[in-house]
């Protein structure tokens, strides 16, 4: 007996959606090609599917012609990719920033209006933190850390006003023992009411929690440049999987592994689609004679995000 447990929710989250759909719209209205910056998610086998239906994925805006439309993707862009799309004259520009992205974006220009100090919780590299911070014209009251190590480095002083916020993609317990520590720096720090770690990525990893606890070995369906399918693995072996292994679809799966263990989660990034993971179910069910699936349920998602 080989048991399946699904972890759920999985796979794509509201944001995703709606980008995905931007993209086949703006197809559908105006023609091949749209030009998209940076990739609209991180997850490979969706950027190939745009791309055969006539998507261009660029990383900078001279790559682009300018009668053709420009959309801005999930993560977010800084005002001044904005501004220059404008100056170029772009004749149609899409944001497909997820609304949870903007979110943070609006609390980390209040901030700067209120003139506070402000940390940035996230990976500096990340075109979501690039977008973010890009959102003030004036950085230097900015500091962007990743680790509780990094809280102790801050330069700000503990009587000047200061606020925070986070990458919305990562690790629920990491960001909530950076947010402590910063609280116990600063006493009167700022944040959002509710936490910025998105409630897809949420539900995920608490999922992807309760099937570790009962598995051998986890498989996370998505991107490795997919951050919230990264924290996903990470998640599963902290939670106590044994072995943990992010693949992009079937032909990665660890059979080595699989062939010995009798308890299999199975989960997938949100940038992930469910036809992937409906691959892989279908691939183990051929390959085992006896296979039991499990539905592992945390919450239920209804959010859906207008275009």
């Amino acid at each position: 007996m080989v048991n399946l447990l699904l972890a759920e929710p999985r796979g794509f989250c509201a944001g995703v959606c709606r980008a995905v759909m931007i993209v086949k719209d703006a197809l559908q209205k105006y023609g091949a090609p749209v030009y998209v910056r940076h990739e609209i998610v991180h997850n490979r086998h969706v950027i190939q599917e745009l791309e055969e239906m006539g998507a261009i994925f660029i990383n900078e805006l001279n790559e682009a012609d300018i009668s053709r439309p420009l959309i801005f993707s999930a993560h977010g862009v800084s005002v001044a990719v904005e501004r220059q799309a404008q100056e170029k004259g772009f004749s149609v520009i899409i944001d497909a920033t997820c609304p949870l992205v903007d979110k943070v974006h609006r609390q980390i220009r209040k901030y700067a209006a209120n003139k506070m100090n402000i940390v940035v919780i996230g990976k500096a590299e990340h075109p979501e933190i690039i977008g973010t911070v890009g959102q003030l014209n004036d950085i230097s009251k900015v500091q962007i850390i990743k680790s509780v190590e990094d809280v102790d480095t801050l330069p700000f002083p503990i009587d000047e006003p200061i606020g925070f916020v986070t990458q919305t993609t990562l690790s629920v317990d990491e960001t909530q023992e950076i947010s402590m520590a910063l609280r116990q720096r600063y006493p009167q720090l700022s944040s959002f009411k509710n936490d910025d770690i998105c409630f897809a990525t949420t539900n995920r990893q608490a999922a992807v929690k309760k099937i570790a606890e009962q598995s051998e070995v986890v498989i996370v369906v998505g991107s490795k440049n997919s951050s919230n399918s990264r924290q996903l693995r990470e998640v599963a072996l902290k939670a106590g999987a044994k072995s943990a292994y992010l693949i992009d679809d079937v032909s990665e799966l660890p059979w080595e592994v699989l062939d010995t263990a009798e308890n299999i989660g199975i989960s997938a990034g949100a940038s992930a689609p469910e036809h992937l993971v409906a691959e892989l179910v279908g691939t183990l069910n051929l390959r085992y004679d006896n296979i039991k699936i499990h539905h592992v349920i945390i919450a239920k998602e209804n959010v859906k995000f207008k275009d």
